[in-house]
């Protein structure tokens, strides 16, 4: 079911980039670019459309608070999930009773032992649907949020046989609202309640692909199905960018030459809203997507996925040639690899044969972005973020217990970026670096005989006593080759950094352990 999920989300994204297209209408009231100072502000980008104010009876239509409908959805969707994997999956944790139920309150909560795809990605996506079950019925993002955390407790709670998840409780809600907020923004760009036919058919069938309980509540409610004046789309068409690349990547590990992988690559990125703002308070009205896929021997199919969600912001500096935003964002992260070269037992302080993993579904912090236009031909962008990491995981190379092969922690992340392009839109550069730092509250300590103890080895711990840090540097180069087709040439490097300073491992005390991969892509980009 967990991969289903997965599989379920990256067609709905590959579906919603290709429906794109056929979205962008030309209606009268459209933004005054005078207003929007476009020269400046969009300088670089390549705007899908002409953006589209909201229409008033849209946004009073969809602002109506339904309760107890949103609330059936949430406990709908548990029970639903539940009967799956009892009945069809037989899942051992699906054989729930009263009994297990009032062990999971006399118990309470601990850190589990699932992959880092599912607790990283996965549970955020379930939590997305509950966020959904909310916004599809007029609650505005902080209320949404209520019924994602409702839901995700319901599930810890009462719909397992097994203890609930202190991490689940966490990435859900809060990975599943940033997940949430775009799925709802993305299939909202889809809705066009005055088509017909086969058309309304295509749209609704996208709509529910994207967001599946906003498709659902289209459903039981009839809008489905209904004409209406207007296009019934809550935020109208914001500035938005998609570029959909297709290439190869090869990757190596940097250190002890030992392998490589190469394959197929492909990315959807996606910049929505105005980054410059005079004051925004509405979340998510600014956001950038980006999810990475990759066709490699031994290597996940989903590789990478980052969100950047604006909370609220405030202009700085609106000037003729330079903008300067200052505000509060969301972020999400998920990396992650598999083996490169095989497996190495020559030593345990040889870096673990999977060379990174990274996900980070609860992070908040504040960040400056900035445009800078020079002369009427070439534009600079940047931006700088510094987060902290309320929860986030990185691979460790001693703790295995179950499908965990990974530490929990909490920590912060600087990331920043530069941005060059000519705006004739023939050529851009861009270069960026992100850098995470996590810490273990609460460390499986192997210096411990725990097959002597009573209890035996400890289960709700965060991994080994550890502290590691993350950086990802990558630089895009862009060069049109014809009308909206490029050209994308790509360097990437990761480097992870494990500090053990409580640990022995092999006599060596505090072993502190690297691990580097490189790699380059060359890819057909075609901006939508």
């Amino acid at each position: 079911m967990k991969k289903l999920k997965v599989c379920l989300l990256l067609l709905a994204i590959t579906i919603i980039s290709v429906a794109q297209t056929s979205t962008i209408e030309t209606l009268a009231d459209t933004f005054e670019r005078d207003t929007l100072n476009y020269s400046l502000r969009f300088a670089g980008r390549h705007l899908v459309g002409t953006p589209v104010l909201s229409d008033s009876a849209d946004v009073a239509h969809l602002s109506h608070k339904a309760f107890w409908r949103a609330t059936a959805e949430t406990v709908g969707m548990n029970i639903g999930l539940w009967a799956f994997d009892r009945y069809a999956l037989k899942g051992h944790y699906a054989y729930i009773s009263w009994n297990s139920i009032k062990e999971n309150f006399r118990h309470g909560f601990e850190w589990d032992n699932d992959h880092l795809a599912t607790n990283m990605f996965g549970h955020p996506y379930h939590g997305s649907i509950y966020f959904n079950a909310g916004r599809s019925n007029g609650f505005n993002f902080w209320q949404s949020e209520l019924f994602a955390i409702g839901g995700s407790a319901m599930w810890e709670m009462f719909m397992e046989c097994e203890y609930p998840s202190t991490n689940d409780i966490i990435a859900t809600p809060v990975g599943g609202a940033a997940l949430g907020e775009i799925f709802y923004r993305m299939s909202d760009l889809i809705i066009n309640d005055r088509s017909s036919g086969g058309e309304r058919f295509g749209r609704e069938l996208a709509t529910f692909l994207v967001d599946p309980m906003r498709g659902f509540t289209r459903i039981v409610t009839g809008r489905a199905w209904e004409r209406r004046s207007t296009s019934g789309r809550r935020f109208g068409i914001p500035p938005i960018s998609i570029d959909l690349s297709l290439g190869g990547r090869y990757i190596t590990l940097w250190d002890n030459d030992e392998g490589s992988r190469a394959g197929v690559t492909a990315k959807i990125k996606v910049e929505y809203g105005d980054r410059y703002v005079e004051n925004a308070r509405v979340p998510y009205d600014y956001f950038s997507f980006l999810l990475e896929l990759q066709g490699m021997r031994t290597q996940p199919l989903l590789s990478r996925v980052e969100i950047m969600g604006r909370l609220l912001s405030k202009e700085l500096v609106n000037w003729k040639n330079l903008n300067v935003n200052i505000g509060l964002y969301q972020h999400f992260d998920f990396f992650d690899s598999d083996t490169i070269r095989p497996e190495r037992y020559i030593s345990h302080l040889f870096p673990c044969a999977v060379p990174y993993k990274l996900g980070s579904p609860a992070t908040v912090g504040g960040g400056v972005m900035a445009r800078f236009k020079p002369s009427p031909t070439v534009a600079f962008d940047g931006y700088l973020h510094l987060n902290g990491i309320i929860l986030g995981g990185m691979l460790t190379d001693f703790y295995r217990d179950y499908n965990r092969n990974y530490n929990w922690g909490s920590g912060f992340s600087i990331k920043a970026a530069l941005g060059w392009q000519l705006t004739n839109d023939r050529v851009s550069v861009c270069l960026a670096n992100q850098f995470y730092r996590l810490y273990t509250w609460k460390g499986y300590d192997q210096n411990v005989d725990w097959s002597l103890t009573p209890e035996g080895a400890p289960v709700d711990v965060q991994g080994d006593k550890a502290n590691s840090s993350f950086n990802h540097f990558e630089v895009a180069v862009n060069c049109r080759l014809w009308r909206n087709l490029y050209l994308t040439t790509g360097f990437d490097m990761y480097i992870r950094h494990s500090n053990y300073d409580d640990l022995t491992v092999d006599n060596t005390v505090g072993p502190r352990i690297v691990s580097k991969q490189l790699g380059t892509s060359l890819m057909l980009t075609y901006k939508l």
